[in-house]
């Protein structure tokens, strides 16, 4: 009896003493359909995420209501334009950015009837765009500020890019425009008989996004927020590895086929680390700079939030 009294002693040392399993970390991601964030995607799908102690949960929401979801609590990091962290710092949702995910190559832009010679000429048209606050909004009034224009001086029709495009081929409400991005820009490269791009990001050169995060979480989680940027970059070498594999998958989730999801991703560019570390060196700030300026003039913000607080580049270095 002693003897078993002295064994369940030491067992119950050990168990004590023995390191308790470690639980991944919690986190949530809203974003979108966008080409450019599925790499984020196939890091969840893939087990890459989980590889590096998270556990990823993502949740599709609309860019004009990802703030929202930020604000209550619902969601702790985001992916969306660079634009849209200056807007909603500005109104008080506090964010910041860790990771720039890609650039934009010809994969947003503006569509419009064939008979339109050039951008200008759609003053007093009518043109679908999402919701002030948002990328395609904010690729409107630059696109429009380029050629002499404003907001002001055509008709908003409020639609999200997939709607815009389905909307614009099936020539529905009247628009002579819209606004969308791959892979519903490519819904009109497949329609020419419907209109033309008549401009997209290799013409101007404006949308970048980024990953970022609330300043709560990122306190409270670095070692998380360094594995959601190593976790991106793992996803990005997935698909330099095994690329086909890695379109499957990122194409199911936006109900395409791997050839088809291949063919969209073609008109931008994913950032690995170095061009990470590239862009937050300078042209993030300069930019952030050149967006705020405009958003103040369109009335999205109505002044500017503490600038250098917008990112935190230790995460990926």
């Amino acid at each position: 009896m002693i003897f078993k009294l002295a064994q369940l002693a030491t067992l119950a040392g050990l168990i004590a003493a023995a390191p308790a399993f470690a639980q991944d970390t919690k986190v949530t991601i809203a974003m979108s359909g966008w080409t450019g964030f599925a790499p984020l995607t196939l890091a969840k799908e893939a087990g890459l995420f989980k590889k590096f102690g998270l556990d990823v949960s993502i949740k599709k929401i609309p860019q004009k209501d990802r703030h929202l979801a930020i604000a209550s609590g619902d969601v702790q990091c985001a992916a969306t334009t660079v634009e849209t962290w200056v807007v909603w710092n500005a109104n008080g949702v506090a964010t910041t950015q860790i990771f720039q995910l890609d650039k934009s190559y010809g994969a947003d832009g503006m569509v419009t009837r064939n008979s339109t010679a050039k951008i200008a000429d759609l003053k007093g048209k009518t043109v679908a765009a999402s919701a002030p606050g948002t990328a395609p909004y904010f690729t409107l009034a630059w696109m429009l500020k380029k050629n002499g224009l404003s907001v002001k001086d055509v008709k908003i029709v409020t639609l999200e890019p997939q709607a815009a495009a389905n909307a614009f081929v099936a020539n529905a409400g009247d628009l002579d425009a819209a606004m969308t991005y791959e892979p519903y820009l490519s819904t009109v490269r497949a329609k020419p008989e419907a209109g033309k791009i008549i401009a997209t990001t290799l013409d101007y050169p404006m949308i970048m996004d980024t990953f970022g995060c609330t300043p709560k979480f990122l306190q409270e989680n670095p070692k998380a927020a360094k594995a959601l940027a190593d976790g991106y970059f793992a996803a990005l070498d997935m698909i330099k590895s095994d690329p086909k594999k890695s379109f499957e998958i990122m194409g199911a989730d936006v109900k395409q086929t791997g050839e088809a999801f291949e063919k969209s991703q073609a008109y931008l560019r994913w950032q690995d680390k170095a061009a990470n570390q590239k862009f937050f060196a300078g042209e993030h700030a300069a930019f952030s700079k050149e967006a705020a300026d405009l958003l103040l003039e369109i009335g999205s913000i109505k002044a500017l939030p503490d600038m250098k607080a917008l990112a935190d580049t230790s995460f990926i270095k």
